[in-house]
C-alpha cells in the first residue's frame, strides 16, 4: 500500500513539473525575443530603406505628369515672373504662359530618370556613423544627407538635361517670348530670359520633397517596412528613440 501511494505521488509530482515547464515554455514563446541586429544589418537595412525611398521617388517623379500632375513639386513661374504672367494673362497670352508652365514640368521629368545611379554611389559612400546619425536622427535626416552628398552631382546631370529637354518642347523659347514681350511693358522690372538654372534647382528641390515623403512613411508607417531587415532595424531604431 505504502509503495503504491509513493507511486501516485510521483506521478502528480512529476505531471505539476511538466505542466508548469509546458506554461513556462508557452510563456517564452509567446514573447517576442528583441533581438538587436548588428552594425552590419543596420548598415544593410538601412540601406535599403533609403534605396526603396529614393528608387520610388525618382520612378514617381520621371513618369509622365509625375511633376506637372503633382502640386507638391509642380514648377510654376519663377517667383519674380509670377507678375509677369499675370500681365500676360490678361493680355490674351494665357497659352503662352501655359506652354511655359507645362514644359518646365516635361523638362524636370525627363531629368528625374538620371538621379537613381546618384543616389546608389551616395549610399555605397555612406559611413557607419553616417547611418547611425540617420537612423536615430530626425525624421529627414536621410533627406539632409542626400542634400549634402548629391546636390552637386544631381546640378550637373540635371541641367544638360533639362537645357535640351526645354529646347525640344520649346520651353525656352516659350519663356524667352514671355520674358521678352513682358519686358516691352512700359515701367516693369525686367526679366531674365534664361529660365534653365530655375528649372533645374525646381526639379531638384522637388525630388527631395518626395524623398522627405518616402523618408517619414518608412519611419511611421509601420506596414511601409515592407521587408524582415527593415521590421529588424527600425523597430530597432524605434526602441532607442522611446
Amino acid at each position: 500500500m505504502r509503495s503504491k501511494f509513493l507511486v501516485i505521488t510521483g506521478l502528480l509530482a512529476f505531471i505539476t513539473f511538466a505542466s508548469v515547464d509546458t506554461l513556462n515554455q508557452s510563456a517564452r514563446a509567446a514573447t517576442p525575443v528583441q533581438i538587436i541586429p548588428t552594425n552590419l544589418e543596420i548598415g544593410n537595412g538601412l540601406k535599403q530603406a533609403l534605396e526603396i525611398a529614393t528608387g520610388k521617388s525618382s520612378d514617381q517623379l520621371s513618369a509622365v505628369n509625375g511633376f506637372f500632375g503633382n502640386a507638391a513639386v509642380k514648377i510654376l513661374f519663377p517667383p519674380e515672373a509670377q507678375k509677369a504672367e499675370k500681365t500676360l494673362r490678361s493680355l490674351g497670352m494665357g497659352k503662352l504662359c501655359d506652354n511655359v508652365i507645362l514644359s518646365l514640368n516635361r523638362a524636370a521629368e525627363d531629368a528625374a530618370k538620371q538621379a537613381k545611379p546618384i543616389f546608389v554611389d551616395a549610399l555605397k559612400q555612406m559611413t557607419l556613423q553616417d547611418v547611425s546619425n540617420i537612423l536615430l536622427g530626425k525624421q529627414d535626416a536621410a533627406t539632409q544627407y542626400f542634400k549634402r552628398t548629391t546636390t552637386a552631382q544631381l546640378t550637373a546631370k540635371f541641367k544638360p538635361v533639362i537645357q535640351s529637354s526645354l529646347g525640344k518642347a520649346n520651353a525656352t523659347k516659350y519663356y524667352t517670348d514671355a520674358a521678352l514681350t513682358y519686358n516691352k511693358v512700359p515701367f516693369v522690372k525686367k526679366l531674365n530670359p534664361d529660365i534653365s538654372d530655375y528649372a533645374t534647382q525646381k526639379a531638384i528641390d522637388g525630388l527631395f520633397i518626395e524623398i522627405a515623403k518616402e523618408e517619414l512613411n518608412i519611419r511611421s508607417n509601420l506596414s511601409a517596412r515592407s521587408t524582415p531587415l527593415l521590421q529588424k532595424v527600425f523597430a530597432f531604431a524605434d526602441k532607442k528613440k522611446s
